[in-house]
C-alpha cells in the first residue's frame, strides 16, 4: 500500500504545481477571464483527485478487512463539477477554461502511470 500512497502523493504534488502555475498565469497574463476559469477548474480537479484517491484507499482497506465493497464517490465528484459550472456561470468565467482545468487530473494520472511504470 505504500506504493499507492507514494503515487497518490506524487500526483497531488503535480496538481499543486499546476495550480500554482495557473495562479501565476492569472496574475501575469492578460486573459484573466480564461485563466480564472482554468484556475477554478483545476482547483475542482484537484479536489476530485483527492476525493478519488481517498475513496480508493478506503475501498482497498475495507476489501482487505471484510470483503465488503463501497462506492468511490462518483456522485460527489459530479456534484463538485456541477457546482463549479454554476460558479463559473455566476461570475462570468470562461467555461472552456473551466472544462480544460477540470480535466487536468486525468493527464496527470496517465503521465504519472506511464512515467513511473516504464521498464
Amino acid at each position: 500500500m505504500s506504493n499507492y500512497r507514494s503515487m497518490a502523493n506524487r500526483q497531488r504534488k503535480w496538481m499543486l504545481i499546476i495550480i500554482a502555475i495557473v495562479a501565476i498565469g492569472v496574475g501575469v497574463l492578460p486573459n484573466k477571464h480564461f485563466f480564472l476559469g482554468l484556475l477554478l477548474g483545476t482547483g475542482i480537479s484537484f479536489y476530485n483527485l483527492w476525493l478519488l484517491q481517498r475513496k480508493t484507499n478506503l475501498l482497498g482497506e475495507s476489501a482487505e478487512r471484510s470483503g465488503k465493497r463501497k462506492g468511490i464517490g462518483t456522485i460527489s465528484r459530479l456534484a463538485a463539477a456541477a457546482l463549479g459550472v454554476l460558479v463559473a456561470i455566476r461570475y462570468d468565467l470562461s467555461i472552456v477554461g473551466f472544462i480544460i482545468g477540470l480535466m487536468t487530473a486525468y493527464p496527470v494520472i496517465m503521465i504519472d502511470f506511464i512515467w513511473f511504470n516504464r521498464k
